[in-house]
Parts: C-alpha cells; sequence; structure tokens
C-alpha cells in the first residue's frame, strides 16, 4: 500500500513528530510506501507530491512547524475540487491518504471520504477546539509559550504599575486563554464564549491598582465585549471564510486606560505560540496519534480519525469531529471566578 501524508491549515508543534510516527511504523511495520504531499490541499489540487521515506523523517521530532508545509486551501472551494484532488492520488499511486490539521482541514477530509477518497485524520491545533477529542497537539506547548510571556509581563507591570493586556490565540474557544492565563496568575481572562462587560473588566483592574498590584488581562482574540461587535484590523477573509483576527487587545488597552486613568499597554503574541519546539507531551500525543493513524490505515478503518479520551487513543468518525467547535464550558470557565479582580 502506499499512503499519502499532508498537513493543512495553519502550522503548529508536533507536526514533524506525528509524520515521523507515521512513517516509521508504517514502513518498519506494516510495509507500506508513503509520498508526503507539499503545502496541504494545495499540493493535493496541484499534483505537487515528494518521497516520504524513514530518511526523510529522522531527526525531525524536535523541530516545529512542518516538513511538508502547509496552507489553508479550500479544495472544496475550488472548481472541481474533488476531482483534481482524486487524480492526484491516482496519479501518484496513492491508497490512502493520512490529513493531519484542525476543523477545516478534517472537514475536507470528512467531505472527500464521502466522496469515496480513503482518508484517515489526525487532529492538530494550537486552539485545541476540534470536537471528539480531549486534547489535540499543539495546545500544550502553546500554553508554554503564553504562560512564560505572562510570567515575564507581570514584573515589568509592577514595576510601572500599568495595565499590561495579553492577546493570544484563539478565534471561537478560549483554551489557550484560559489555561495560559489562570497558569500565569492573570486577574482577568476574556474567552470567545463569554462576551465581556467592559466596566467589570475595568473594576477588576481597579481593584488591583487599590492593593498597588499591577493588573495582567489575558485576551483570547476572538472574544467579544456585550456592547459591540468583534474588533478587528482586518476584515478580509481566508479561503474556508474566517475574518482575520487582530485587534482585541488594543482596543481593550485603550478603553482601560480611558476607564482608569493608569496606562495599559498591549502584547500581541500571535504567530510566537505557533513556532519553535514542541514540548514533551506535544510529541508524545503527536507519535501516538501517527502511530495509530497508520494502524487505522492498515485495518482499512477508513472515515475516522484518531482522538485522546483519557490516556487512550480511540477512533471516531470523522464526521463526529467535524460537527462544530469544542468550546469551554461556562461551568469551567466560572470555576476560576475567584481569581478575577
Amino acid at each position: 500500500m502506499r499512503v499519502g501524508v499532508l498537513t493543512g491549515g495553519g502550522d503548529c508543534p508536533g507536526l514533524n513528530a506525528a509524520i515521523r510516527g507515521i512513517v516509521r511504523k508504517g514502513v518498519e511495520v506494516h510495509g507500506f510506501d508513503f509520498v508526503g504531499v507539499r503545502d496541504g490541499w494545495r499540493g493535493a489540487l496541484e499534483g505537487a507530491v515528494v518521497p516520504l521515506d524513514v530518511p526523510a523523517v529522522r531527526g525531525i521530532l524536535p523541530r516545529g512547524g512542518t516538513i511538508l508545509g502547509s496552507s489553508r486551501t479550500n479544495p472544496l472551494a475550488s472548481e472541481d475540487g474533488v476531482g483534481r484532488v482524486r487524480e492526484t492520488l491516482a496519479e501518484h499511486e496513492v491508497d490512502a491518504l493520512i490529513a493531519i490539521g484542525g476543523e477545516d482541514t478534517l472537514g475536507v477530509a470528512a467531505a472527500l471520504g464521502g466522496e469515496g477518497i480513503r482518508v484517515v485524520g489526525v487532529p492538530k491545533t494550537i486552539d485545541n477546539d476540534v470536537a471528539g477529542t480531549d486534547y489535540t497537539f499543539g495546545f500544550d506547548t502553546a500554553v508554554n509559550i503564553a504562560t512564560e510571556a505572562i510570567d515575564r509581563l507581570h514584573t515589568t507591570a509592577e514595576s510601572h504599575t500599568r495595565t499590561l493586556v495579553v492577546e493570544v490565540m484563539g478565534r471561537h474557544a478560549g483554551w489557550i486563554a484560559l489555561h495560559s492565563g489562570i497558569a500565569g496568575g492573570a486577574n482577568a481572562i476574556l474567552i470567545p464564549e463569554q462576551p465581556f462587560d467592559i466596566d467589570q473588566v475595568c473594576a477588576w483592574v481597579e481593584n488591583r491598582f487599590k492593593i498597588r498590584y499591577a493588573p495582567i488581562v489575558v485576551v483570547a482574540e476572538g472574544a467579544v465585549p456585550k456592547q459591540g461587535q468583534m474588533v478587528v484590523k482586518d476584515s478580509s477573509l481566508d479561503a474556508f471564510g474566517h475574518v482575520r483576527l487582530s485587534g482585541i487587545g488594543e482596543w481593550l488597552a485603550h478603553e482601560i486606560a480611558a476607564h482608569t486613568g493608569k496606562e495599559a499597554r498591549t502584547t500581541v503574541l500571535g504567530h510566537i505560540q505557533r513556532g519553535g519546539t514542541p514540548s514533551a507531551f506535544d510529541r508524545w500525543l503527536a507519535t501516538r496519534f501517527g502511530l495509530r493513524a497508520i494502524d487505522t490505515v492498515k485495518d482499512q478503518d477508513f472515515g475516522m480519525m484518531v482522538a485522546l479520551r483519557g490516556t487512550d487513543i480511540v477512533r471516531i468518525p470523522l464526521t463526529e469531529a467535524t460537527v462544530g467547535t469544542k468550546a469551554v464550558d461556562p461551568s469551567l470557565y466560572s470555576e476560576f471566578g475567584v481569581f478575577f479582580g
């Protein structure tokens, strides 16, 4: 059997570990051949396929990003996209495809599976918002990076008695903001699932100033105030119809300064959260996902995605994993309310 591997959507730490796990077990245990599809679904549309073997995956375990490249290309939005993907796979004699990605990449994989293409999904995203799995790889590294940044910002905020607003990634789900905010001792955490009251946020900030403690406000990029709409710098859309988010952190800092009369600054972590060496947990999880994904191909159990449930790796239908975004439960968010203000 010849198996194709692609990585789609935003890059994240752990992608190379997953590729390595797939190829090592696929070659050494199952005797499969492999090819890599370059730049996600774009490569599947354009026929950009490269050889992939054990020497190609040596030494990539600790590397961030993806050796195969990635893109936010949506073949379902391209003319005869499904047919073009099918032609690429046929031309390179690919019997099955492993798609590693987040909600959009896996959504395409589910649609292709419905068209008869033999596909298996692997969930990755720093946002941790793929349904059906407790965690995605990439998330732990992003949280660690954000937490370290918050730790460092405490001291400079205290030195100048100012509010520091930390904007982290999280389009529709506030997992990074919640985890890093709690781990970093933030005084307010704002997430997309809970529209916030700017007056309440400013009251929390004022409470901290009363005890001569500089406040840290952590906000997910997709958080919105109760009084208005999502704040963005750029209203253009990507290939999947998503707004390119940014701007809520600056807006918050301006409002906090206006309400409190004290200086407020913004730090936008942006793509720093995606890059660099993956954490030990993300290497471990990505490797396990890769090993189980190639077993799923061996069993010809197509149309499935590997997922983490507790400490077990299970298989679930791709359609189950792509029904919606896994959001932060309100009860979990309220659990940490004692730390706000």
